[in-house]
């Protein structure tokens, strides 16, 4: 299995912008939760989230088919897979959990973290509904596609159970945790 080190040295490596590092740092936190809290591989689950993006700073027009590539080249299938479909409309089925709670991870969590960084408390006391008041309100946080939003916590209810409201609790929760290392103090 790929380290996590070798894989984040190849994101630092590939993706120069500070802001999507902490965007990939911040889906893999909220994958690693939802992996331990449904009994799944952590490891496996924060290499998705981390390097999901891996590949876009660099070479945007081919995302994410060279991160996909060299993960491959590695031997993470399955890792490969899920970051080869970790977008609806790029038509890739979601064969896994892993494939399902990428989807349902990476723009939530960033739309989360802009919802945070407009409140002084940031993610303290911050609630689902307040996320779910600003998911109506498509001038905020403009480049997050709600219908992404919406498929993925869709995908990820039908598999796991639990409500639209405890997945955004949990990922508020996982990002309130670690919200020092992820610039939301």
């Amino acid at each position: 299995m790929l380290l996590r080190a070798e894989a984040w040295q190849l994101l630092c490596d590939w993706t120069p912008s500070e802001k999507l590092r902490t965007h990939a740092r911040a889906v893999e936190l909220v994958m690693r939760d939802f992996a331990a809290s449904q009994g799944e591989d952590v490891e496996l689950f924060g290499l998705a989230g981390l390097l999901h993006d891996g590949d876009y700073d660099r070479w945007p027009d081919e995302h994410p088919r060279r991160i996909v590539a060299w993960l491959r080249e590695r031997g993470e299938a399955a890792v490969a897979h899920a970051i080869s479909a970790h977008y609806t409309r790029w038509e890739v089925p979601y064969d896994s959990l892993l494939d399902k709670a990428l989807l349902a991870s990476d723009e939530i969590t960033g739309f989360i973290m802009a919802c945070a960084l407009v409140r002084p408390t940031r993610t303290e006391g911050l609630e689902p509904r307040s996320v779910k008041k600003k998911l109506k309100d498509k001038a905020f946080a403009a480049g997050v596609d709600r219908f992404e939003v919406a498929e993925g916590l869709r995908m990820l209810m039908e598999a796991v159970g639990g409500s639209e409201d405890e997945h955004l609790a949990r990922i508020i929760a996982a990002l309130h945790e670690h919200r020092a290392e992820l610039g939301l103090t």
